[in-house]
């Protein structure tokens, strides 16, 4: 199987940048000319509007910039204190099945959040991974994956410790009668490196290297 890089930034990563690394390691990846990545990094603070985004769904009040981007899904947030991970792994050495890859990246959630006791999990026809809080559906990690070839790319979003003031002026992932949380919101005190750490530990698809 293709050997899996581990990719870190400490400093803030502008999103038009890292699409832009991500495109050229697909088609380096597709070639075989470069081997499997994941890179954890944190964006500033910007939306970014999927494949089946609505524009309506961004506020004219909001002052964020927005980038339209390949992922699925529709308009997130993402900003400091955020653990995102871009994956660009090869599906043909696994499973060619979508469905599965999306599972397999909520259950690596799920498994990461009850490290630090928080309890993730899937709803019904909504992408993404949930928590009850105080009795209310709370969103604390979106999904958006892109696919070209078989090789993926974008990936996870994991609210650790973001500026949640920022989700309102959007309507995330186009649903507005739910909330949207944090670790520690929850009440947890975690770090990122903390979160990074089990992230690689949890990793579902094969060994990386530094």
């Amino acid at each position: 199987m293709n050997s899996c890089e581990w990719k870190a930034q400490d400093n803030l990563i502008g999103y038009e940048d890292a699409q832009r690394w991500m495109e050229n390691r697909v088609v380096a990846l597709q070639k075989g000319e470069a081997s499997e990545c994941a890179w954890f990094l944190e964006h500033p603070p910007l939306y970014t509007l999927g494949t089946s985004g609505k524009d309506k769904d961004i506020f004219a009040s909001a002052t964020l910039p927005t980038f339209k981007t390949g992922r699925g899904g529709q308009v997130t947030y993402h900003g400091p204190g955020q653990r995102v991970v871009y994956l660009m792994l090869d599906l043909k050495t696994r499973r060619q099945d979508l469905h599965w890859y999306m599972a397999t990246l909520e259950e690596w959630l799920i498994q990461t959040l009850g490290h630090f006791g928080v309890k993730g999990e899937r709803r019904a026809g909504r992408i993404g991974i949930w928590v009850d809080k105080e009795g209310y559906d709370c969103k604390i990690a979106a999904l958006g994956v892109r696919v070209q070839k078989w090789v993926t790319s974008h990936g996870i979003a994991l609210n650790v410790r973001p500026d949640l003031g920022a989700y309102k002026d959007i309507i995330p992932c186009g649903l507005s009668q739910y909330g949207v949380t944090s670790v520690a919101d929850l009440g947890f005190s975690v770090t990122l490196p903390e979160v990074d750490e089990v992230l690689k530990t949890t990793f579902p698809f094969s060994s990386c290297v530094s």
